[in-house]
């Protein structure tokens, strides 16, 4: 994989064309982080372009102290939670109750008898429904795959406090689940 760092040092020189080639690669990256985080496609779109805008506007400032990705990631997560608190009462979520270890394990089970694809659907409504932190937060760290470190970066948080939103993310994930998926599958395949 050719280094971003080649592509910043053009950039930065002058070569602006090379700009295209840092946006084809993160392009998928932010706007799925976009949309995780508000919910609306027009919206991640329109994110998504104010983050590359950012992003090329203060390309000097990027030091190379992390990847670039991990940078980029920051301007498009400052960029939501901008979006979101313009439009706050479009996002009115739910409080999600508190489960038990019991639950979890009830939602795991429930989880085992959906098929592979059916379950990737059911998770991802989901985790449309919890918070924008927490989701956003889930998504950086199972589906991006990004380290602990650098969802700290990224968010300016503690490292405390991604810990702490990781966990009530899960919990509250596994509620939601619950909710959804067990009254479902009891009337598809009748209480076990």
């Amino acid at each position: 994989m050719i280094n971003d760092q080649i592509y910043i040092d053009k950039i930065l020189k002058g070569e602006t064309n090379a700009y295209t080639f840092l946006v084809d690669r993160y392009k998928t990256m932010v706007f799925t982080l976009a949309l995780k985080m508000v919910k609306s496609r027009e919206e991640a779109e329109e994110i998504s372009q104010d983050t590359f805008i950012k992003a090329y506007k203060n390309l000097c400032k990027f030091k190379g102290d992390s990847k670039f990705s991990t940078w980029l990631y920051k301007i498009a997560y400052r960029t939501c939670l901008d979006n979101l608190k313009r439009n706050k009462e479009k996002y009115c979520i739910d409080t999600i109750n508190e489960i038990t270890i019991n639950k979890i394990k009830s939602t795991d089970s429930i989880l085992e008898g959906i098929e592979r694809k059916e379950r990737a659907e059911v998770i991802n409504k989901c985790l449309l429904s919890l918070p924008e932190d927490e989701r956003s937060i889930l998504w950086m760290f199972y589906f991006e795959e990004l380290s602990l470190k650098e969802i700290i970066e990224i968010t300016d948080f503690t490292e405390a406090n991604v810990k702490v939103k990781l966990h009530r993310a899960r919990k509250s994930l596994l509620s939601i689940v619950e909710k959804k998926v067990e009254p479902e599958l009891i009337n598809h395949y009748g209480r076990r």
